[in-house]
């Protein structure tokens, strides 16, 4: 798919088919994610992949829970003071695009600051935090796309 059709066509989707996701195309959006840019490449992250019973143990709404993966990042502070929470979410959207473009649904999750239960079920060490997770299945809803707002109300050239 082109990247802008990508783009134009993701969706939060809050509604999975059963269907597994290849762990081929897991590896795919897992590979997106590390190749995401990182401040001086320090690249202060760690994913999770859940498919397991602790995707409803986690926390997260029910239908969330009912995707078939839920996938996670956390940044490491001890790696970069500066860009653990950046990077991270860099990394993250690089895997959501990455979903997108083989039909899969996701829908973002912030846990910054609320990442209490993803630590204690996932034994994610202390220092880390969750930045954010994402079911991510197969998608049995087709939502419509939300508005946005035109580019003369958010862009400013030269000056603000």
């Amino acid at each position: 798919m082109d990247y802008m059709e990508v783009v134009r066509n993701r969706r939060s989707i809050r509604k999975y088919k059963q269907d597994p996701v290849p762990d081929e195309i897991l590896a795919e959006i897992l590979e997106a994610g590390r190749l995401a840019p990182s401040g001086a490449n320090r690249q202060p992250w760690h994913f999770l992949v859940v498919k397991g019973e602790n995707r409803g143990a986690m926390g997260l709404p029910d239908w969330a829970a009912e995707a078939p993966v839920i996938l996670g990042v956390c940044g490491d502070p001890e790696v970069s003071a500066t860009w653990n929470v950046v990077d991270p979410t860099i990394a993250m959207e690089h895997m959501v695009l990455a979903a997108a473009n083989r039909g899969l649904g996701t829908c973002w999750l912030g846990k910054l600051g609320r990442d209490e239960e993803v630590k204690r079920v996932m034994g994610i060490p202390e220092h880390l935090k969750v930045i954010a997770v994402t079911p991510v299945g197969y998608p049995d809803e087709s939502p419509p796309a939300k508005g946005r707002k035109p580019l003369d109300e958010i862009v400013h050239h030269e000056m603000f």
